[in-house]
């Protein structure tokens, strides 16, 4: 990482705030370590533990399938180059969503996904489409997800197959996963959070 890591205990006569953070912290994670992550964030306990408030409802509290949940937070890593983010969530993916190992390395492809309008009704192969693997509403987490991502703005085109496949409160839990994963992202390559640059040059 670009920063030491923070220690992976509170050092002695920590202030409340934050002896706070890393008991939050370990709690959400137990029975496992901290992660790099948390130890990049814990620089900042009040940030890191509105971090881990936020992430932990985006994770944990949404009424989302975790297929369409891990889908989003996958091709959000995808398409920023967030490879640790990638390697911690596509084996979730892949047990949740009953993914192929060929439909997960479409999804890890970095080109963006077009011809939607023609695949969310099953009327024929888009350009980039993972082939018959994926569900519709999946598809159109797909390209919500891309277009969010890459564009920002989302197109209606993009956004009426979202609508009419999911309630509004989905609606809103896919639009907060996919913002909150693009900011986890952003994070984990500016820091190079879990030293995965050298990997990528090796």
């Amino acid at each position: 990482m670009r920063l030491p890591y923070a220690p992976s205990t509170p050092p002695t006569n920590s202030d409340p705030i934050t002896a706070a953070a890393y008991t939050q912290l370990v709690a959400r994670r137990s029975p496992n370590p901290l992660l790099p992550l948390d130890l990049a964030l814990l620089h900042s306990p009040a940030v890191a533990s509105g971090w881990s408030s936020f992430l932990g409802s985006i994770r944990t509290q949404t009424s989302l399938p975790p297929d369409i949940r891990e889908l989003c937070i996958c091709r959000v890593a995808a398409l920023t180059r967030a490879d640790f983010e990638w390697e911690h969530h596509v084996p979730i993916l892949k047990a949740e969503g009953g993914l192929t190992e060929e439909a997960a390395e479409e999804i890890k492809s970095r080109k963006a996904w077009r011809g939607w309008e023609d695949t969310i009704g099953g009327r024929g192969k888009g350009k980039g489409e993972v082939g018959g693997n994926l569900s519709e509403a999946q598809r159109a987490v797909l390209a919500y997800t891309d277009a969010m991502t890459i564009g920002v703005k989302v197109p209606d085109e993009v956004f009426a197959p979202l609508k009419r496949l999911f309630r509004d409160n989905e609606v809103v839990e896919i639009t907060a996963t996919v913002a909150a994963y693009n900011c986890v992202s952003r994070f984990l390559v500016a820091l190079d959070v879990g030293e995965m640059s050298e990997k990528e040059s090796r």
